[in-house]
């Protein structure tokens, strides 16, 4: 059996877990949708053969009755699902180190994916009517804002920080930060990341919010927002760095680098 490694972005959680892997299931649920800031892909294994090498930052958020959610407190990567009743872990693939030999097997809940994006094939058409006000919130709710719509052109980025982070890859529309009016941030935590961004996060729960890149530009996390965001999946930055368990298949442009 190969024993595969990973870890959040920052190393203040890692893990193994010995193979062979279950194929990835990407979920479209909303919760899924607000911890990772887009759409989360996971694999698991009993949990027999799952072992945490370090749990410095690991914190746990009850999402439900049925189940738990696992991320990094430091800096905010989702990493795990505890179903309850259940003796196995479901782990993040882009939380794995090195390529994963993976593939996507099966789309969750694609009923409950957001407005900008399609589960499968490429995007619905723009929005003839968009909400002219944008509400987010992380899951737990300790985290919730608002900021003008529509959210307009959103771009997926593959580069290893956003799948370490997101779980999978990260899909993010700008914004200008002065407009976002905050009704509660009591969980609001950030993390600057090697490239000198900080990302914003939600130290309740885990959830993605908020990038600031090095030179002040800023962009919300699309699948934080609450109902319509208005917005259309654009196209793929950074394709050179993506994850080997999924494909592109939407027909949007693609740039291998930013």
């Amino acid at each position: 059996m190969t024993t595969r490694s990973g870890a959040c972005l920052c190393g203040a959680v890692a893990f193994e877990a010995d193979g062979p892997l279950r194929e990835v299931i990407a979920c479209h649920c909303t919760q899924c949708r607000r911890t990772s800031g887009h759409f989360w892909a996971a694999t698991s294994v009993p949990l027999d053969r799952f072992r945490l090498v370090r749990d410095d930052g690991l914190a746990w958020f009850r999402s439900s009755q049925a189940a738990r959610r696992g991320f990094c407190r430091r800096c905010g990567a989702s990493l795990f699902w505890a179903p309850e009743g259940d003796a196995r872990m479901s782990f993040a693939a882009g939380a794995l180190d090195g390529p994963t030999g993976l593939r996507i097997g099966a789309y969750w809940h694609g009923e409950d994916a957001g407005d900008y994006y399609a589960p499968e094939g490429p995007p619905p058409p723009p929005d003839r009517d968009p909400p002219a006000e944008l509400h987010a919130t992380c899951l737990c709710r300790a985290c919730r804002f608002t900021l003008p719509g529509p959210a307009g052109d959103i771009t997926a980025c593959h580069c290893r920080q956003c799948r370490k982070l997101s779980g999978h890859y990260s899909a993010s529309f700008d914004a200008n930060e002065a407009a976002v009016a905050w009704q509660a941030r009591a969980g609001l935590a950030d993390y600057a990341t090697p490239g000198g961004g900080r990302r914003g996060f939600c130290t309740g729960c885990g959830s993605s919010l908020w990038f600031r890149a090095a030179d002040g530009a800023f962009s919300i996390e699309a699948g934080g927002i609450e109902g319509r965001a208005g917005g259309r999946l654009s196209g793929h930055t950074l394709v050179a760095d993506k994850g080997d368990w999924y494909d592109i298949a939407d027909g949007l442009p693609q740039a291998a680098a930013w």
